[in-house]
């Protein structure tokens, strides 16, 4: 239903590309900041080691790529993760050759690759209507919405936490921080759906939290199942552990979304 908008390798979207709203104020501040400025700090303390720049790149990746996305990919992208059985294209990333060697395509191009866009307009949209929230019960107030926008981070370190463990425990262990980050966050979107929900029908506010923790949940073991099959070459010596944790990752989304979506409680 919602295929990859390239069909595979090389292949390119018909018709110009919409520029990314944050593309003037990420592309050049953000990459440049994080891969010359902690560079420059690697070459203070290790010497001129470029195995430590070596390690910065490939532990944050390129920001930039994060943010090259238009107006389809963030509908087709929204409709994959709030509804991911209804996913009929293959889970896979499309690579193409650069410099002699594979690189994935952005999200502008592929609708399985990762993207900090939507984790960051869905974090925001939580936190705005996590304050609306507060104040339909009367208990609105600075402190109140601070503590709300701090759980929402420590959940998201967690969410990063716990993929990211599990990955490396399958045999993962080279997946960029970023990619775990744009995953992790992806579930604030159904978090802001829940309370969107609560807002406007309470009683249904139960129902929708399972069932956004539910379609979380999928979304997640497709992804992190394409991850390991790609990478882990011991998938079926070792597939029932695989499995179990792979449920715990379905499992995890179910405490995530009832803590941190009951506002005010």
């Amino acid at each position: 239903m919602y295929d990859n908008f390239a069909t595979g390798p090389g292949a390119d979207l018909q018709g110009p590309r919409q520029p990314s709203p944050f593309g003037s104020a990420f592309y050049g501040a953000g990459s440049g900041f994080i891969k010359s400025g902690l560079g420059a700090y690697g070459e203070k303390y290790f010497g001129s080691n470029s195995e430590f720049q070596n390690n910065v790149s490939r532990f944050f990746s390129n920001p930039q790529y994060y943010f090259n996305v238009n107006d389809q990919y963030v509908c087709n992208k929204l409709k994959v993760i709030l509804l991911p059985f209804l996913h009929r294209g293959h889970w896979t990333r499309i690579a193409e050759p650069v410099g002699g060697r594979l690189s994935f395509k952005p999200p502008v191009q592929d609708i399985n690759a990762p993207d900090l866009y939507i984790p960051f307009m869905a974090f925001a949209t939580f936190i705005i209507l996590a304050g609306f929230s507060l104040g339909f019960v009367g208990k609105f107030s600075p402190e109140a919405l601070s503590m709300q926008f701090t759980r929402a981070v420590v959940g998201w370190v967690l969410q990063i936490a716990v993929l990211k463990s599990i990955l490396s425990s399958l045999g993962s262990g080279e997946v960029p921080f970023l990619d775990v980050a744009s995953y992790s966050g992806y579930a604030f979107a159904g978090l802001s759906i829940t309370i969107i929900m609560r807002l406007i029908w309470g009683s249904t506010y139960y129902i929708v939290m399972l069932c956004m923790s539910v379609c979380m949940g999928m979304f997640l073991v497709k992804t992190a199942k394409r991850i390991i099959l790609s990478e882990a070459r011991n998938y079926e010596r070792r597939s029932s552990r695989h499995n179990y944790l792979l449920l715990f990752v379905a499992i995890a989304q179910f405490p995530f979304f009832f803590l941190l979506g009951r506002i005010g409680a």
